[in-house]
């Protein structure tokens, strides 16, 4: 591990002034994929501004009819907020499903987000809910966020302070993971909003996190498993590796859709009656 200088600011301005006043600065959140890869010698920051201490990043609240949540949010926070699981259910569950106890006590929305991992679980559940990235100086849609592998609209000394969710009509996420790293081999989050069904997928993509658009026009005339009969993805536009190649990966995002849309369904017809 190179040297680098360490600060813990206090106060988001403290952390902005920081931010802009260094060459290579980098931000720790959680840690979970910044200290390992600094080991590595794969990031090498100047500066390294530790996020642990800034309370103002850390506020998950009720917003009109969404959530907010801050960006040092962690993963057990989001998964356990009697908020979240009341107006967003699906984001709950996906936050308990990330990694391992350790991992969820540790890791952070914003730290997910900012990383961009095609693999990450946050991705789908912001492209899915419609999500807005609100950095300390403007907002970002989340179809405009992600860009590509490990990158995002992020510009150099901008910093994510929080995830707006809008609430949604139902949503659930459900994914094939890794056994060991448990990172989504492939993710699929559906919402269903009152302007329409968006369906996301992540681990799948070779660009990273995308939207599967023929299956959300299918499931808005009809939102049953069968309305995805005879959709398919493109082999080629899949990542292939050795947990799992581009064919296999198609087809698993077209199994876990209908997987989830029927349960989507079931869950819907149990509240009703």
């Amino acid at each position: 591990m190179n040297k680098f200088d360490y600060v813990r600011p206090t106060t988001l301005a403290a952390t902005l002034d920081l931010l802009r006043a260094s060459d290579e600065p980098m931000l720790l959140a959680g840690g979970q994929t910044l200290l390992p890869t600094m080991k590595q010698g794969l990031a090498a920051p100047e500066l390294l501004i530790d996020l642990n201490a800034v309370s103002e990043l850390v506020e998950l609240s009720v917003t009109g009819d969404g959530i907010r949540v801050g960006a040092m949010c962690r993963h057990a926070t989001v998964a356990t907020s009697g908020a979240v699981r009341d107006k967003i259910p699906g984001l709950a569950e996906l936050a308990g499903m990330i990694g391992d106890v350790q991992v969820r006590n540790r890791g952070t929305i914003g730290g997910s987000v900012a990383n961009n991992d095609p693999a990450a679980d946050y991705p789908a559940a912001l492209l899915a809910l419609d999500a807005t990235i609100r950095t300390d100086s403007r907002d970002i849609s989340a179809d405009e966020f992600f860009v590509d592998l490990f990158e995002t609209a992020l510009e150099p000394g901008e910093m994510i302070r929080e995830v707006v969710f809008p609430s949604c009509r139902s949503c659930g996420y459900l994914k094939f993971r890794q056994p060991a790293s448990r990172f989504a081999i492939v993710g699929v989050f559906v919402a269903r909003h009152r302007q329409g069904v968006r369906v996301a997928v992540t681990g799948a993509g070779s660009a990273g996190v995308f939207r599967w658009t023929e299956a959300e026009a299918a499931l808005d005339g009809n939102f049953a498993q069968q309305a995805l009969t005879g959709l398919a993805l493109d082999p080629q536009q899949m990542l292939s590796d050795i947990h799992a190649g581009d064919t296999y990966r198609a087809h698993l995002v077209q199994v876990l859709t209908g997987r989830l849309v029927e349960a989507l369904g079931a869950r819907s017809l149990r509240v009703r009656t």
